[in-house]
């Protein structure tokens, strides 16, 4: 994926990653920036796709997922997730995100405009239970350690709500490992 030095060792594993946005502008502010995240991988899931775990920041987002080629979903996710976040941003004539996007672009890139992601999702191998259940709670708890919410399930845009039982979560994710 990339020219990241993280790789996916197994990719058909459960990988704790991070994707982030190119020089970490905050793209993901608005409602419909998010549900653009949302949504596609809600099509993920739909597939082989497996999601443990997540949390949408306004430059990031981190996964805890796992499918029989999570590289290449990773990949596609990106691209597509890409694709409709610059055409959301050009149609709002959102003018200075623009601008950054086309600024950061790597310059090995030429057959693009704008670079949206930043290179790679730093995947991390999950070896064990208490590797999964320390990655699950360093997502949950990532919008506190900010001191947006005073607890993780406060948080819309995270599976924290799924993991206290609440019914008003955005996505179905897998709780049991």
């Amino acid at each position: 994926m990339g020219r990241s030095r993280y790789k996916f060792t197994l990719p058909d594993k459960p990988h704790f990653l991070t994707l982030t946005v190119l020089h970490w502008i905050p793209v993901f502010t608005r409602p419909h920036t998010v549900a653009i995240l949302l949504d596609s991988l809600r099509y993920l899931m739909k597939e082989d796709f497996q999601l443990y775990a997540y949390v949408i920041l306004e430059n990031h987002l981190h996964l805890l997922a796992q499918s029989p080629q999570l590289d290449k979903d990773i990949a596609r996710y990106k691209s597509y997730t890409a694709r409709l976040l610059i055409d959301y941003l050009k149609k709002r004539k959102v003018r200075t995100i623009l601008d950054q996007l086309a600024f950061y672009k790597k310059q090995h890139k030429p057959d693009r405009v704008f670079q949206f992601w930043q290179e790679g999702a730093h995947p991390e191998l999950i070896i064990d239970e208490s590797m999964m259940e320390q990655k699950v709670d360093y997502i949950h708890q990532n919008p506190v350690k900010r001191g947006y919410v005073d607890l993780p399930e406060h948080w819309r845009y995270s599976s924290a709500r799924n993991y206290v039982g609440r019914d008003d979560n955005l996505l179905d994710v897998t709780t049991v490992w």
